[in-house]
C-alpha cells in the first residue's frame, strides 16, 4: 500500500476515531490482537527468509546476508506501530 492510498482510505473516517493495528497472535485460538497505534515513522525493512515476511531493520546486525536478489534489498518505508 502507498501512503496516498492510505490517506484516501482514511478520509471517510471521523478525525477523532482511534487508530489500531490488527495482527494474529499466533496462539492456539487464532486470536487477532489490535493494539492502539502509538507512532508513525520512517524505517527500513528487509525480507526475512526465516519469517517469510518483511522485518524491521534496527541496525546492521538485523540484516540478512548480503544478497543481490531484489526481494532481499533493504527498503525505506512508513511504519505504523
Amino acid at each position: 500500500m502507498k501512503v496516498s492510498e492510505l490517506i484516501e482510505m482514511l478520509q471517510c473516517f471521523d478525525e477523532d476515531t482511534e487508530v489500531h493495528v490488527a495482527y494474529g497472535a499466533g496462539d492456539y485460538w487464532h486470536t487477532t490482537l489490535a493494539p492502539k497505534v502509538t507512532q508513525v515513522f520512517t524505517g527500513s525493512v528487509q525480507m526475512s527468509e526465516y519469517h517469510r515476511s518483511d522485518k524491521l531493520i534496527h541496525d546492521e546486525d538485523d540484516m540478512e546476508d548480503d544478497n543481490d536478489e531484489q526481494e532481499y534489498k533493504v527498503r525505506r518505508v512508513v511504519v505504523i506501530e
